[in-house]
């Protein structure tokens, strides 16, 4: 079997260590643990605001990789000075002091790990430096040149231990240093977000990891939403322990939007609480408290990550629409013609369906492989192809937007589940429909858009599965603009088990969800109907032909093609209403 091929970067590569760790932990464990936990929070945070990623920690150590080495040696300059002020705040004794080695090259990339000897040399030139001291390589002086206000001292040739070649070092020259002020990283062309470490409130330190591992997985959730830009653990663990300003946060990490927490725990329960903040603001967007049973820690884990992920997705998109409201129309970018198309094709409806296509179609303009933009040009297609005269030009429009978006959108599950309901609903082909539902599922477990979409398998007589569906979408993101899809698809599916009582105050939920989508006013008519309710069914029948003018059954069905256990009764209880065939 041939091998893989290794992926390899160039990259600035930085050591730090304490020296004399042993021996200060010798003299005393809880003081030296005790600073060098404040230490490390500075370090952390400084290689955060310094451009630079930790990809490697142990004990006193910490390895971080940066795309420059003018930031790397500017980070640690920084990093040298900021110890030197924390140790002046500490009792007398010996302070701690870091030795830190800087040097550029060749590296191996192994998932988030890196590896070779551009790293081994970054850490033996560490141990070269002087406590308090920063050697750099020649590879990473020459990368600096007068890029910084900083000499260095030429210490020659140094044969270091598993390096064949000497290695030519100097030594940062911290006297003569001015320090300058480092820039704040400007905000990613997509909404960005920070999961800060949540606040263990129990007093029991062994909580640590269940709280620190919720978190992990929240930002693991996150990251899956494609449209977002998520802050690594990384570089957000460095506030851990701190309590700082949130709009300081913001513009250190460079987001719009953090995340904040806290944790309790008593008497086998725990409470969780989530506040989601915008950085610039400090405006709350959103907030939740969970109360839960500790039985298992690890599927509380996985349940909270889930109902947090989910909730935050819908949240984040309503606020990122009200903020491009705010921008001027020869102003917006693709992703900002698809945020304010979004609301129009909610609505469902022809009209407003008109009001979104000219903005979909400017963001394709831009960018023509735009996956979100194909998906929600082809939902608006298809809702003037249903409910608009059933013209073949939408039809089409409808199947070709729709696997644009699926050929896209593959890591992109607002996409495929847009590119999934369109294909089950106008091409008819509910396999290759599941398929992409379960593709969107994949990428993203906690995507409620996905099973509201994916409720739609309801009208192919799915009646379970859609039950299933749509009560998770429901369960994870209740307040959703979209829950009046997971509504009316239950209404599909207790109309299909005969549960009319069920199917009817289904039809109202999604009427109140959205009472402008006239298949909702259908599907209570022809409950009503079932329920020998006429003069109610009746009522609901002529709301249907106030919304939608040409509405017939037949149209209707031809258009959607609903299962024969779904399409005999429900033709039947709506001509019982009075909706023309």
């Amino acid at each position: 079997m041939a091998a893989q091929p290794i992926e390899r970067k160039l990259a600035a590569i930085f050591a730090a260590d304490i020296a004399g760790y042993s021996r200060l932990m010798a003299r005393d464990e809880i003081g030296t643990l005790t600073q060098l936990k404040a230490c490390r929070a500075i370090i952390d945070g400084l290689i955060t605001t310094h451009r630079g990623r930790i990809f490697n920690t142990a004990g006193d150590s910490v390895v971080a990789d940066f795309a420059s080495a003018v930031d790397a040696v500017q980070c640690a300059v920084a990093v040298q000075e900021a110890i030197t002020a924390e140790s002046a705040k500490q009792p007398a004794g010996e302070p701690m002091q870091f030795r830190i080695g800087v040097h550029v090259g060749d590296v191996m990339v192994d998932g988030d790990n890196l590896l070779g000897d551009g790293v081994n040399i970054a850490a033996r030139l560490e141990s070269l430096a002087e406590p308090g001291a920063i050697c750099v390589s020649a590879a990473a002086r020459d990368h600096v040149g007068n890029k910084l206000p900083v000499a260095f001292d030429d210490l020659g040739d140094q044969q270091v231990k598993n390096i064949a070649q000497p290695i030519r070092v100097y030594r940062v020259q911290m006297e003569k240093l001015v320090a300058q002020p480092v820039a704040d990283p400007p905000l990613p062309d997509k909404p960005s977000i920070a999961v800060l470490p949540f606040q263990n409130m129990s007093g029991d330190s062994e909580q640590d990891y269940f709280v620190d591992g919720m978190v992990e997985d929240i930002i693991t959730g996150l990251s899956r939403i494609k449209w977002l830009f998520v802050i690594a653990r990384n570089s957000s663990f460095a506030y851990k322990g701190r309590s700082p300003d949130i709009r300081q946060v913001g513009r250190e990490l460079g987001v719009r939007y953090l995340l904040e927490g806290s944790v309790r725990k008593a008497a086998g329960r725990v409470r969780i609480t989530g506040q989601l903040v915008e950085a610039e603001t400090g405006r709350h967007i959103w907030a939740e408290r969970y109360d839960r049973a500790m039985d298992d820690i690890f599927a509380l884990q996985d349940e909270i990550t889930l109902s947090v992920v989910a909730a935050i997705e819908p949240s984040l998109r309503q606020a990122e629409i009200e903020r491009v409201k705010r921008k001027r129309p020869e102003h917006l970018d693709a992703y900002d013609l698809v945020l304010r198309a979004m609301p129009f094709a909610l609505a469902s409806m022809p009209e407003s369906a008109l009001q979104a296509l000219p903005l979909l179609e400017r963001a394709l303009a831009l960018e023509p492989d735009y996956a979100l933009a194909h998906g929600y040009a082809a939902y608006c297609h298809e809702n003037l192809f249903v409910r608009a005269g059933r013209r073949e030009e939408n039809r089409q429009a409808t199947i070709r937007h729709a696997h644009a978006a699926l050929a896209y959108g593959q890591d992109d599950a607002m996409a495929l589940a847009l590119a999934g309901f369109n294909i089950g609903m106008i091409e008819h082909d509910r396999a290759a429909a599941r398929e992409a539902f379960e593709a969107a599922l994949a990428l993203s477990p906690s995507s409620a858009f996905t099973y509201f979409c994916g409720s739609s398998v309801a009208w192919a007589g799915e009646a379970e599965r859609a039950i299933e569906w749509a009560k998770r979408a429901l369960r994870l993101s209740p307040f959703d603009p979209w829950s009046y899809f997971a509504w009316s698809a239950l209404s599909v599916a207790f109309f299909q088990q005969a549960g009319y009582d069920d199917a009817a105050n289904a039809a109202r939920k999604s009427i109140q969800g959205n009472p402008g989508f006239s298949i909702s006013h259908m599907l209570l008519a022809a409950a009503l109907a079932k329920l020998g309710r006429i003069d109610e069914a009746k009522a609901a029948a002529s709301r249907v032909l106030a919304l939608q003018p040409g509405f017939s059954i037949g149209e209707w069905c031809a258009a959607i093609d609903p299962a024969p256990a779904i399409a005999a009764p429900l033709t039947e209880a709506l001509r019982a209403a009075g909706l023309p065939d």
